[in-house]
């Protein structure tokens, strides 16, 4: 009896004429499916040549889900919704802030209308973009003045470079900051131009150091919120006012780098102390520098605000149209300032505020719905518990301070079950679930999880049994 003839490997003519390729030329377009095509065929040929090729290998199903494998590789989209199930609201490497669903169609009508950017509408001229949100951010911080940038690293680079150019800027050493993505205060002042001279000690700074320090090259006083760590123990620092007092006995502009940025007291919806950017203002501060996408609860953005004169001149900095914001933050901007103007409503139609604001108890209800779910799903070699947790803010705002929170902890039962493939096999699903490897164990918190999308979470969770 002979032997079967070894497998061979269809044209790339042949397979696209194959009526399994159909759906994919349909969806994708024959450019693309022709380049997926000769990629899979190209793998196989190792195979081919060795004679280690099977049968099964070159059939047309076989072949047309490896290339609609590949299609979905080469054309999907990279930027894809996940769910944030860390425990961190304002995750920087998920995305920071959630835009609520008036801001999303603010910004939906700049992509699709023609806007006035920079029109004046009342003379017909030309208008200033800053204009559109100025007022509306003077009216919530105090300020003379604002003006808006690409995040509050661009800020801070560009009121140095504006304001102290070739001179000192005077920093006490426990607000050398460095946060995520290496952004360093000395790094940024030397990109700036601008010379750091450094006072105090690590945990200690007093007025006198500041006082001591100024001297005819002095351009400003410098204030950086330790947004990211907090110094504990035998500490002392300078309040806001007295250093600006201290520079505007000497006429100096005092600048403070706020980093996160709130707007409102968050006290009052039961949430850790965090210094307003108004208070900012209030306690003599000439410059203030924050961000966006994080208390703030809006748009990438690092937003300036401050004395009149000196926002004036930070704006005729050539840098300043280098770091300019476009009309699709802009619009996003305004429309999240606007939520502001009505605080009796802003703890429901802010995201931010309401994800940091959820009832623990509803999440633990929560928890208990959806602990059956996965627990079939995962099988015996996982133990599905309801648990309380801990939430935290998160882009180095509070970073000592947590929220009481609720979720699910997944524990491996059988010396087969890892934490690392389970998070792995997650991170697969059509819309990825990213939580937290703890004590051994995967923590899925729920603070995050709104119940508008608890269907969606739950729908895959039935194919994920192996």
């Amino acid at each position: 009896m002979s032997a079967a003839p070894p497998p061979r490997l269809p044209s790339v003519d042949a397979l696209l004429r194959d009526a399994a390729l159909a759906p994919l030329l349909a969806q994708y377009g024959r450019s693309s499916t022709t380049a997926a095509v000769r990629h899979v065929l190209d793998g196989l040929r190792p195979q081919l040549r060795a004679g280690t090729l099977q049968a099964e290998q070159v059939q047309a199903d076989t072949l047309a889900t490896r290339v609609q494998q590949t299609l979905q590789r080469t054309c999907g989209a990279r930027l894809q919704p996940v769910f944030n199930l860390t425990g961190t609201v304002l995750h920087t490497n998920l995305g920071r802030a959630l835009l609520p669903q008036e801001v999303v169609d603010s910004v939906a009508q700049a992509m699709t209308s023609p806007m006035n950017l920079e029109y004046d509408l009342q003379d017909g001229g030309r208008g200033d973009r800053d204009d559109l949100v100025n007022d509306l951010i003077c009216q919530l911080t105090g300020a003379e003045a604002a003006t808006i940038v690409n995040n509050n690293a661009a800020a801070v680079l560009l009121t140095l470079s504006t304001l102290a150019v070739g001179r000192e800027v005077v920093v006490s050493r426990g607000e050398l900051v460095e946060i995520g993505g290496a952004f360093r205060i000395p790094d940024i002042m030397g990109q700036a131009g601008c010379r750091l001279v450094e006072v105090g000690t690590t945990n200690r700074t007093h007025a006198r150091d500041y006082g001591h320090a100024i001297s005819e090259q002095t351009a400003l006083l410098m204030k950086v919120h330790t947004s990211n760590y907090a110094i504990q123990g035998f500490t002392h620092s300078v309040p806001d006012a007295q250093v600006a007092a201290l520079a505007h006995q000497a006429q100096l502009p005092m600048v403070v780098d706020l980093g996160s940025g709130t707007l409102i007291d968050m006290q009052a919806w039961g949430l850790p102390h965090e210094v307003t950017v108004a208070q900012t203002i209030a306690s003599g501060a000439d410059v203030v520098t924050f961000s966006g996408d994080k208390l703030l609860g809006g748009p990438q953005a690092g937003i300036i605000v401050g004395r009149k004169d000196l926002i004036a001149r930070i704006k005729r900095h050539p840098l300043k149209r280098a770091l300019r914001v476009g009309k699709l933050t802009l619009a996003a901007l305004e429309a999240t300032l606007r939520l502001y103007q009505h605080p009796e409503t802003l703890a429901q139609r802010l995201t931010t505020l309401r994800l940091f604001t959820r009832a623990a108890s509803a999440m633990q209800a929560q928890a208990q719905t959806l602990a059956p779910i996965l627990q079939a799903a995962l099988g015996a070699d996982w133990s599905v518990t309801p648990s309380p947790m801990s939430s935290q803010i998160g882009s180095g705002a509070l970073p000592v301070d947590s929220l009481p929170s609720y979720g699910l902890v997944l524990r491996p039962n059988s010396k087969t079950a890892s934490v690392a493939q389970l998070q792995e096999r997650l991170r697969q699903l059509p819309r990825p679930v990213i939580g937290r490897a703890q004590d051994g164990a995967l923590w899925l918190d729920l603070r995050c999880l709104e119940e508008a999308e608890q269907a969606a979470f739950t729908a895959p969770w039935a194919i994920q049994k192996q």
